[in-house]
């Protein structure tokens, strides 16, 4: 089983890892288009600082994110579970996570990335800061160079269930066919119901949460279907591959 969650703009600094070595990190295939990526990022940053803070949508408090991408290649890592912060990341709360249940959780989970296209949970990355609609200097679109190649690296996922709670610009970088997709709403006394936006990544994190944790193995959406409502979550099997998450006010 395999779960795709969407990275967060705000990430923890700092960390006891080497720096950043393409080679430590998961799917290698992709890791021509991650350096890519990532030498054009830095270039910017480097170059360009204040073009760069532009491009990047960040206000004048937030313009040390720019030298931190500059140092992308020297700055500290840490696993990506611990990297991303967040509405998510939060309701994941994987600092509560200990031994056998940690274990299950990194052999799960998967964090999408402007950066890296795809990582586990365990890969060590630095700080960064890049969204999916970012346009960097003489590259184009990134859901343009990452698609082709996440596209083929989850091609062999096939035979998985891959359960994908990423948000649509992640989503859309690299789509895995066949893979599960959850949506989020909050149904009213009424009997109304409305799409969640933000506080659909507190749903996706509790959600995965129960996923990632869970001692049972699942292959299928009946056997998924079945730990998440054990755990307390009302989910609906809406179509094929379609899940509906239904929270209440």
């Amino acid at each position: 089983m395999r779960i795709l969650l969407s990275p967060s703009e705000t990430k923890s600094i700092g960390g006891a890892g080497e720096p950043l070595e393409l080679a430590t990190l998961s799917l290698p295939s992709l890791n021509e288009t991650r350096r890519t990526v990532a030498d054009a990022l830095v270039t910017m940053c480097t170059d360009d600082p204040g073009g760069a803070r532009a491009v990047l949508g960040l206000s004048e408090k937030l313009a040390g994110e720019v030298q931190l991408d500059a140092q992308l290649w020297t700055s500290p890592t840490a696993p990506a579970l611990t990297r991303y912060t967040g509405v998510l990341y939060d309701a994941l709360d994987e600092g509560s996570m200990t031994g056998a249940t940690r274990a299950r959780a990194e052999s799960r989970l998967w964090i999408g990335s402007a950066l890296f296209g795809l990582v586990a949970a365990d890969d060590p990355i630095p700080h960064y800061r890049l969204s999916a609609g970012t346009r960097l200097p003489g590259l184009g679109t990134l859901r343009a160079a990452w698609r082709p190649v996440l596209t083929a690296a989850t091609a062999r996922w096939e035979e998985d269930l891959v359960v994908d709670l990423r948000s649509g610009g992640y989503h859309h970088l690299g789509p895995v066919p066949g893979a599960v997709t959850v949506d989020v709403v909050t149904e009213y006394p009424d009997g109304s119901r409305k799409v969640v936006s933000h506080f659909s990544k507190h749903h996706k994190g509790l959600l995965a949460r129960t996923l990632a944790t869970s001692r049972a193995e699942m292959a299928d959406l009946p056997s998924l279907l079945r730990v998440a409502r054990r755990a307390g979550h009302t989910v609906e099997h809406t179509s094929q591959n379609g899940l509906t998450m239904v929270t209440t006010p």
